[in-house]
């Protein structure tokens, strides 16, 4: 694997670990043509935040319409690599990542599924406090890379993702219900009709 290569899955991976946006677009732009809103297990999401941080990878982010992009509690993304990465390539990247944060958090885990070609990752990370007694934020993640083949032949990985939060006094009640309830995201992502996204000229 090249160094560019590492580099722009060092890219795609930025979602996960970016607790605070530091800064919200105030226009809106539409980069994959993404049917929305997005329905996800019976649940609404409005687009609310993209990005286009290089020329070959684009980020489209939405929030339930009374969430907030900053303190969200449930969100999805669609994100998109012009490469020649695959998606098991782009999974490992992230699983090396979680690897070695897990080395010094060990809330952090993860399991990897693969069907038809796509890659699913179901990983749950945390941001805790300084002294790592508490834990601040705890989000649970559930990505599906797919190959992407563009109408111009652009090569490359989409990834969709759903992404769960909790924050301070509610991370116990958070963790409590994963316990009972993991497979209803993980099979929700499985099973979302993906839509055929096109980058916007």
């Amino acid at each position: 694997m090249t160094l560019k290569l590492k580099h722009l899955i060092t890219i795609l991976g930025l979602f996960a670990f970016s607790f605070s946006k530091g800064q919200t677009n105030k226009a809106i732009m539409e980069y994959l043509n993404v049917p929305g809103p997005i329905i996800l297990n019976k649940t609404t999401f409005n687009l609310a935040w993209t990005s286009h941080p290089s020329a070959n990878y684009y980020k489209q982010e939405y929030i339930t319409p009374k969430g907030n992009i900053e303190k969200y509690t449930q969100m999805v993304s669609v994100e998109l690599l012009i490469s020649n990465a695959t998606p098991a390539d782009l999974a490992k990247a992230k699983m090396d990542e979680l690897k070695q944060l897990k080395a010094t958090n060990p809330i952090i885990n993860y399991e990897i599924f693969q069907k038809n070609g796509e890659i699913i990752l179901d990983f749950l990370i945390s941001q805790n406090s300084a002294d790592g007694k508490k834990v601040n934020i705890i989000e649970r993640n559930v990505y599906r890379y797919k190959t992407f083949s563009g109408k111009n032949g652009q090569k490359g990985v989409m990834l969709f993702g759903a992404s769960e939060r909790a924050y301070g006094s509610q991370v116990d009640t958070f963790l409590s219900s994963l316990k009972k309830n993991k497979s209803v995201l993980l099979n929700a992502v499985a099973a979302f009709s993906l839509p055929q996204i096109s980058i916007k000229a």
